[in-house]
């Protein structure tokens, strides 16, 4: 493999949170900072985000628009966080939110925290919930945290934590 900073190699999406452990303001300005540092088309700075932070209201109000089989192990996250986008044209606003929301990944492992994404959940829900105004889209949500205990999870996600990580050989990502 190619010399890569490990802040990448050693990055990955579980699905078993520390359910005991907060995640501190300064961990929280330091995502959202990294985020806001992101390259965007024109600098137009298209995403936004709702921070919630376990237990409060506003991640109560993410956490019941997630499907019931990921509420199961995202509950246990420190804070979830929605990624929205808002602009006129919705998929350069959407691939520089992905880059914002890349940026906040790489800066969590630098803090050793850990950020699982997910793109299916109920969008108008959400919106509903957090009280977006209109043309703002929410398009991921993050659960952020440390850590947890893989065998605390349901059998079905515990095989999947602790199966070995499989990538695509870079050759298959080649357009030819």
């Amino acid at each position: 493999m190619a010399d890569l900073t490990p802040l990448l190699a050693f990055r990955w999406s579980p699905r078993a949170f520390d359910p005991e452990v907060e995640l501190t303001g300064d961990d929280a300005a330091s995502l959202l900072e990294a985020a806001r540092w992101a390259p965007s088309a024109g600098n137009a700075q298209p995403w936004r985000f709702a921070l919630g932070h376990r237990e409060d209201e506003t991640w109560k109000r993410i956490l019941v628009n997630l499907p019931e089989h990921d509420q199961t192990w995202a509950r246990h996250a420190a804070a979830l966080v929605v990624g929205a986008h808002t602009g006129g044209d919705p998929e350069r606003a959407a691939y520089d939110l992905g880059q914002a929301v890349a940026h906040l990944t790489v800066q969590a492992s630098a803090l050793d925290l850990h950020v699982h994404q997910l793109t299916r959940f109920d969008r108008a829900g959400l919106a509903t919930e957090l009280d977006l105004a209109p043309g703002i889209r929410p398009l991921v949500v993050a659960a952020v945290g440390r850590l947890g205990d893989p065998y605390a999870l349901p059998a079905e996600l515990r095989a999947r934590e602790t199966a070995l990580r499989r990538r695509r050989p870079l050759a298959a990502l080649l357009l030819r």
